[in-house]
This record gives C-alpha cells, sequence and structure tokens, in this order.
C-alpha cells in the first residue's frame, strides 16, 4: 500500500519511488502464467487536481509460460510503460494505493496468446503434416492455386 496522505494534504504534488515487488501466489494460481519473478516499477504518482491522480509507472520483469510449439515452460521477458488515472484503485478513504493491484492488472494484459523460443521447425511434423516458418508458407507451392481467381466452376 502507498499512502497518499502528503499527496492530498499539500506537503508534496509528486511522489516518486522505485522498487522490487512481489505479486501473491494466489493471484497467479488463476492465469495463463505459472511464475512471476520480481518485478521491478520506476514510477511517479503525481497529484493533478483535488481527486484525480495520474500514475506513469515503467514495469520490468518476467513471466514463466508454455511455449506456443513444445508446450515447455519458458521465460518470457515483459517491458510496460502504463500512464493512466487512478480511480478505480485507490481506496475508498483515499488514503491508500494498492500498488500491488495495479501491476498486477496490467501485467495480466502482456501475457501473449502465442510466444514460443523455437526457431527450428524442421523437427515438428507427423503423418500427413508438418510445421512451418512464415518465410516456408510463402514458398508454398500450392499458393497460386488458392490464389487462382481464373477458376471455372
Amino acid at each position: 500500500m502507498i499512502d497518499l496522505t502528503k499527496l492530498y494534504s499539500g506537503v508534496y504534488d509528486e511522489l516518486s519511488f522505485d522498487g522490487e515487488y512481489i505479486i501473491p501466489k494466489e493471484m497467479i494460481n488463476d492465469s495463463r502464467i505459472l511464475e512471476l519473478d520480481k518485478v521491478t516499477i520506476q514510477d511517479s504518482l503525481i497529484k493533478k487536481v483535488e481527486d484525480y491522480f495520474e500514475i506513469n509507472f515503467t514495469i520490468n520483469g518476467k513471466m514463466l509460460i508454455n511455449d506456443s510449439i513444445t508446450l515447455e515452460e519458458v521465460w518470457y521477458p515483459f517491458n510496460i510503460e502504463i500512464n493512466e488515472k487512478l480511480d478505480e484503485f485507490v481506496e475508498k478513504d483515499k488514503k491508500h494505493l494498492d500498488i500491488i493491484e495495479v501491476l498486477w492488472q496490467n501485467i495480466v494484459l502482456e501475457v501473449p496468446l502465442r510466444y514460443t523460443v523455437v526457431s527450428d521447425y524442421s523437427n515438428y511434423y507427423g503423418d500427413g503434416w508438418k510445421l512451418v516458418s512464415e518465410e516456408e508458407l510463402d514458398n508454398n507451392p500450392f499458393k497460386a492455386l488458392l490464389n487462382n481467381e481464373d477458376r471455372s466452376d
């Protein structure tokens, strides 16, 4: 929790801090993230008007996820820049900010739908199929047939 009292009282116009944070395992359990390393943030919390805060920060870290092709566990590095208005994250008494919740909501948005560290696709094939790269897909000998508009029906 970050104390916002000094910003509300006008003692400071800006509150800056850097640090490492650990997201609780209970939050991670219901996501596609298998493990989350310590998250490093550099940020500043700026008081704009009486009830309005804007937060600007950068989140750095790495998450353990499943590779899209091999399904093995791989580390995915991320770097998120956030510039947003704070409304929902400030506690009802408006004196504390739950920074863990802010971090978590932004990290969850960074989980890729597909991520792989595989560079050689030649080992991934089966009976009548094989995995190909984007470059090999462009060299598809059947591409002309798929794009042929002079077909007679």
